[in-house]
Parts: structure tokens; sequence; C-alpha cells
């Protein structure tokens, strides 16, 4: 060994066991999903990508360059999604301020009642807080009157 610096501690052997692959119905169903279902849309979606380039830089270069042209059309790729996402959101409080005009003639009724139902709890509260003061507030006007009448402050 040239360089000295460099200490070999332990010695790593590769273990010479292999795991069993399983071999059962669903797994082989499994591989097959993963080709299907993740492999191949990828591949695929690659293959459009490819094919886009391909054909832009074909139209570009077989003309001449035209920058304004191409900047046009790379604003419009920009812009579908947003206005495809803005439609959503559109289509979303379209449905969310007719779900309010709806209920909106439903609650009138139900908040009316409501109300009368807390006035009624809130007199209920008052006059019992007004019951268990009364008896201090009554205590306190009679030693009142009565430092008055005989004349202490």
């Amino acid at each position: 060994i040239a360089d000295r610096s460099v200490r070999n501690y332990a010695k790593i052997i590769p273990m010479k066991t292999k795991l069993p692959q399983p071999v059962h119905a669903s797994y082989n169903r499994h591989r097959r999903e993963v080709v299907t279902q993740i492999i191949l849309p990828v591949l695929l979606t690659m293959l459009l990508v490819i094919a886009l380039i391909v054909i832009i830089n074909v139209a570009i270069f077989r003309d001449g360059v035209d920058v304004g042209r191409w900047a046009a059309v790379s604003t419009i790729w920009i812009v579908i999604p947003i206005m495809i996402g803005m439609l959503i959101f559109l289509v979303f409080l379209g449905g969310l301020i007719y779900l309010i005009g709806r209920l909106l003639n439903i609650t009138p009724t139900y908040t009316g009642h409501a109300q009368d139902f807390i006035y009624k709890v809130a007199d209920y509260i008052k006059r019992g807080a007004d019951a268990v003061i009364k008896p201090i507030i009554g205590l306190e006007g009679f030693i009142a009157k009565m430092n008055a009448f005989f004349g202490r402050k």
C-alpha cells in the first residue's frame, strides 16, 4: 500500500446467501401493475415531451427564429394551467355563493328562534344575578342609611 495513512480496521465480507423472492400471485400482480401503472406512463410522457421538443425545434429552426411568436407560444403554455386553476376556483366560489344563498333562505327563521332563546337566557341570568346580589345591596343600603342617620361618615 502506497498510502500508509489509510488503515483497514475491519474487512467487510459480503453475505453469500440470497433472500428468497416472494412468488405468490399478489406479488406477481404487483410487479405487472408497477410496469403498467408507473413505468409505462412515465416512459410515454417522456417520449411525448421529447417529441414535443423535437417538433418545436424543427418549427423554430426551419423558417428562421421568430422570437416574438415563440414568446407568445410560451406565454400561452404558461397561462393555460393558471386559467384552468382559476376556472376551478371560480366554479368552487360559485358553488359556495349558491350554497350561501340557499342557506340564507333557511336561516332567518332559525336565527330568529335562536335570538329569542338567547334573550330569554340573558334575562334569566340577569334576574338570577340580581337575586343573588339584592340582599348584599340591601344590607349596604341599610348600613349607609344608619350611618347617615347617626351622622357618621
